[in-house]
């Protein structure tokens, strides 16, 4: 066993403090005395911002072992708590508070005698790595060096060290092959497995997915199926199996769409049983797509290491430097990057380090070969399988770029969230904060500022100099960019001072929205909005004029596209490959913001004007806190499928949506609706497969009536003592942030004193999906959070085994909604909003045979239309708080269930 390191540890939670000397006892100690210990000599933690809010202290600092441990082990997981960490070292885990600090000293210990075996995988760069590590003062440094020896060879630099993509040729057409029921069961029992149980619900579900790869009988009509599968069905097996004798079969790609990071992760590791890791030829068979602003930006982290990022954010760089050596794609959100380290650093530099909007040069970055982005982008052009998410399979599909295939055999899992990811992606915003993007994207950044958005006419020099019309383009573009919003633009709108035509807009759109307010200042924390009717004439006005400066901007970003076109066809001499691709990356870039700028164009068009049926359109001042940090004007379909149909439906193939809450009760019509196949007059199939799990005997919802809404001692009481009769286990689901940052604060202290420690969303300073790990990985634990929580977090056994919503999840009664609901059928289409997100939210519970728990409602109005929500056979049953701690406390025991009953209601 490796010895402790003689340094003073401090641990704290809810329930005390705790402080370790360097050789001495653990003692129990005051906040005031933890921050003066570690004021006055380097400390021993464990998550620091984590300790910070605990203690109060948020400019607490120490030596933080997840640093550490994410300098050693970079691109390795770790669940940032105590009994984490000792899993992830192969040590004991504490057994109470009072035992972390000794665990800490412990760890550092085992971390530090890893640098000096020979079995430290992750050696090659660190050397280099600490000395500029040394250089910025990290407390680690000086601790570090005695133990990570010079290498005998100097080490290679990051970007030398890194894997070049190699070009392939396009990936011919798929072959059209119809795959037989027989070969689909018997791939199915391949990749379940020899000896696993039979379910034959999934082997009818995969013969229906089978029928979507069938050849296509009429051009614009897909195969489309709608699947409803039962939690437990296992769907991703049942459709992968499928999928995997297509892809072999006519060698082409199937793309997977999910909408939660957490379905992807899972699907990279069932997919595993269906193709290797690697082909023969060393190519990947599945790949992971993300958007571009997940990825690690090579040159925007050189950059950072060559000093454009100081303090903190400079010692962040060298240790996402260090993963970056390591890490098997690059992906900084939801990959292989752990989710805290960006949240060590208070989120400064994570968003920094990835592509934002506008920088990419292309091939006129010196690591273009290297890049992650196009790494990903190629591999996914010659996989069999990509798993995406919605909005990235949307953008694909209206943009199709030259190095990846455009989706034509698509399976949305998740599927009950197409309608909100197509209504997000066909969505049009002339906002202050886009608008600001598109200015520093085609002039260059205003501040002498590190960086690479260095404009049109810097990233395009040599073709301006060879070509007069594009260089007279370039320059005609970055004169009437000036009418667009620079640097400080909202502090003009708040002084009364707009410049040029798009801000007077803004000002304008700012002054009528808070005119229309209805909150009275009640709300200021909240973003406030007003319907695009009825508008001033001076608004209008303002509006023409911002419209004709937006059609000064396109017209010669319209031609310098067609200027670029002519180089490439005619290319001059010194137009190598890369300046080719280089070009190619700028036309594509001028392609979607020549798009965006009609969609504006198109938005202010209208305004004054006779409303369009078919859109909703508003004003919006978005703030934060009080805080205001955007204004503009907002654009939505109706119906986003409409949209979704033409760009999605109709150049496909085979599509699929399918999920667990897919209908609505017994009903297909709202499914039907949602998938967009009214818009191109196809009738869709419909399977359905039921859940094989008792929910009769392993699950109770309990709507417990006598906590008054609005009452918020009552109903912090209610979770503490839901929590306590659960011996925690316990997911709250909060409608609004406000009631759970209140619930949370009035009952942490109690339940971490009872040895129940509760974590939250908006309120620990940890990523959403780091919570979810903590909250997996110790049972005694639970989580309140929002909507993020209620789809997507698969927690199987004891770690959740009770899910709390605060209230009736109700719509919010903004513009956008009440224009669908007047379009819906009215309270219908709020009941059936209300019902998939209590199905959502009631799936999270029970996620294999094994697991059985509650499911509880504080809501003393709890519709009985609503029951529908819930799987047939579930027992529901109202009843009084103190009944609900009883049959919580007690368990579940389908002997004992009792069925709604009109009589438990009280008067």
């Amino acid at each position: 066993m490796s010895e402790p390191v003689p340094l003073p540890a401090l641990h704290a939670s809810h329930a005390g403090t705790w402080l370790r000397d360097a050789n001495g006892a653990t003692r129990g100690c005051s906040k005031g005395e933890a921050i003066m210990a570690a004021a006055d000599t380097p400390v021993l933690l464990l998550n620091a911002p984590l300790v910070a809010t605990r203690l109060g202290y948020p400019d607490l600092s120490g030596l933080d072992l997840l640093e550490l441990f994410a300098f050693i082990h970079p691109a390795r997981f770790c669940v940032p708590t105590p009994k984490g960490l000792a899993h992830a070292l192969g040590l004991e885990e504490p057994a109470s508070d009072d035992a972390v600090p000794a665990l800490l000293q412990q760890a550092a210990g085992a971390l530090l005698e890893t640098c000096a075996s020979p079995d430290w995988t992750e050696r090659e760069g660190a050397w280099s790595a600490l000395q500029s590590l040394v250089r910025l003062r990290w407390p680690w440094a000086q601790v570090l060096a005695p133990h990570v020896g010079r290498p005998e060879r100097a080490e290679k630099w990051l970007f030398s060290r890194l894997p070049e993509w190699e070009e392939a040729p396009d990936r011919p057409p798929p072959g059209q092959v119809l795959i037989e029921e027989p070969e689909i069961e018997a791939q199915l029992a391949h990749l379940t497995g020899a000896g696993s149980e039979r379910r034959e619900g999934q082997r009818l579900y995969a013969r229906e997915v089978g029928k979507v790869f069938a050849p296509r009988a009429k051009r614009a009509a897909p195969h489309l199926l709608l699947a409803q599968a039962g939690t437990g069905i296992g769907k991703t097996l049942g459709y992968l199996a499928p999928a995997s004798l297509w892809a072999s079969a006519a060698r082409g790609t199937v793309w997977v769409s999910t909408y939660t990071k957490n379905l992807q992760r899972q699907l990279r590791g069932e997919s595993r049983r269906a193709w290797p890791e690697r082909r023969a030829d060393g190519t990947q068979p599945v790949v992971v797509r993300k958007g571009r602003e997940n990825y690690l930006c090579l040159l925007n982290l050189e950059d950072a290491l060559q000093g454009g990022f100081g303090g903190r954010a400079a010692i962040l760089a060298h240790l996402v430097a260090r993963w970056a050596a390591y890490s098997r794609d690059g992906d900084m959100i939801g990959g292989d990057l752990p989710g805290w380290l960006g949240t060590l650093f208070r989120k400064r530099g994570i968003a920094a380090l990835t592509d934002q909007r506008g920088e990419c040069v292309y091939a006129g970055c010196p690591h273009y070969r290297k890049c992650f982005i196009e790494r990903a982008a190629r591999a996914s052009a010659q996989a069999d399988l990509v798993i995406a998410n919605h909005a990235l399979v949307m953008i694909n599909a209206a943009r199709g770029r030259d190095h990846a295939q455009r989706p034509t055999r698509i399976v949305f899992d998740e599927g009950h969230h197409v309608f909100d990811a197509a209504d997000s992606t066909f969505a049009a915003a002339l906002t202050g904060q886009e608008a600001i993007e598109l200015r520093r994207w085609i002039v260059g950044p205003e501040r002498k500022n590190r960086g690479r958005r260095r404009g049109l006419a810097a990233r395009l020099a040599d073709v301006a100099s060879y070509d007069d019309a594009g260089g007279e383009a370039i320059e005609a573009a970055l004169e009437a960019a000036q009418a667009l919003p620079s640097d400080g633009w909202l502090q003009r709108l708040n002084d009364g001072e707009p410049y040029g035509p798009l801000e007077s807009l803004l000002a304008a759109v700012r002054a009528c929205t808070y005119a229309r307010d209805e909150s009275g200042g009640q709300e200021a924390g909240y973003g406030i909005e007003t319907e695009a009717a009825g508008l001033p004439g001076s608004l209008v006005e303002q509006a023409q004029a911002a419209r004709d400066a937006l059609a000064a901007i396109r017209r010669p970003l319209v031609k310098l596209g067609v200027r670029l076109e002519a180089v490439v066809e005619d290319a001059p001499d010194w137009l190598d490959g890369q300046g080719r691709a280089r070009i190619e990356g700028a036309r594509h870039s001028l392609a979607w913001r020549v798009d965006l700028l009609q969609a504006w164009e198109a938005l202010l068009d209208r305004l004054g004007g006779p409303a369009d049926p078919e859109f909703v359109d508003w004003l919006a001042v978005d703030r934060s806190e009080a805080r205001e940090f955007d204004v503009g004007i907002h654009r939505r379909w109706l119906d986003p499928m409409k949209p979704f149909a033409r760009v999605v439906l109709e150049p496909a193939h085979g599509v699929m949506l399918t999920s667990a809450t897919l209908r609505d009760g017994d009903d297909w019509q709202n499914a039907i609706a949602r998938s967009g196949a009214p818009h191109i007059e196809i009738e869709p199939m419909l399977a359905h497969a039921e859940s094989p799990f008792d929910y009769a005997a392993r699950a109770e919802v309990l709507i417990v009536t006598d906590i008054k809404r609005g009452d918020l001692p009552a109903l912090a009481g209610a979770y503490a003592r839901l929590i306590e009769a659960a011996n925690g286990g316990v997911l709250g689901l909060f409608t609004a942030v406000r009631r759970l940052r209140a619930v949370h604060g009035r009952i942490a202290d109690r339940l971490a004193r009872a040895g129940l420690p509760l974590y939250a969303q908006h309120v620990d300073p940890i990523d959403t999906g780091t919570l979810v790990d903590i909250f997996r990985d110790d049972p005694a634990a639970s989580l309140l959070g929002t909507d993020a929580l209620r789809d997507g977090v698969d927690v199987p056994g004891r770690s959740l085994r009770c899910v709390v919503m605060e209230q009736v999840p109700w719509p919010r009664p903004d513009i956008l909604h009440r224009a669908r609901r007047a379009a819906g059928g009215g309270s219908v289409y709020d009941d059936r909003i209300i019902r998939a997100r209590l199905a959502q939210a009631f799936g999270r519970l029970i996620r294999s045979k094994d697991d059985a728990g509650h499911f509880v409602v504080l809501s003393s109005a709890f519709p009985s239309r609503l029951l529908g929500a819930f799987p047939v056979g579930t027992p529901v049953i109202r009843l009084t708080l103190a009944e609900a701690l009883q049959r919580v406390a007690a368990g579940v025991s389908g002997a004992e269930t009792v069925r709604e009953s009109k009589d438990r209601q009280p008067s």
